[in-house]
């Protein structure tokens, strides 16, 4: 007869019990969505609306996406109070952090074009 997770989790030793569920929590905040943080840190998607000054059905474009540009994700991870980090590995090299993102607030906002007038 089968056993579950959990009967096999009983069976185990409380120590090795704590390691697997420690390392399952970790596996899991690797994996972790947008709206998984959002909903981690108790906020919804019209308060990341107001936060990010776009509308809720935007956060909620953006939680679905798969393929978005950094400065959007990392303005939604500012808007939660965190810092986006962008790092490249290599094979047979230690990881570098690319340093070319600056936190929105920090951005020189460009200057808007004024369209020129047509005779």
């Amino acid at each position: 007869m089968a056993r579950t997770l959990n009967e096999v989790m009983k069976s185990l030793p409380k120590a090795r019990r704590a390691k697997v569920e420690a390392r399952a929590a970790e596996l899991i905040a690797e994996e972790a969505s947008l709206q998984d943080l959002r909903k981690a840190f108790g906020l919804t998607q019209v308060t990341m609306a107001k936060k990010l000054k776009v509308g809720q059905d935007t956060v909620s474009r953006v939680e679905k996406r798969t393929d978005m540009l950094l400065s959007t994700l990392s303005g939604y991870v500012e808007a939660m109070g965190g810092e986006l980090n962008l790092v490249a590995e290599f094979p047979n090299r230690p990881p570098v952090r690319l340093q070319m993102l600056e936190p929105l607030a920090k951005r020189a906002v460009p200057a808007r074009r004024k369209k020129a007038k047509r005779a």
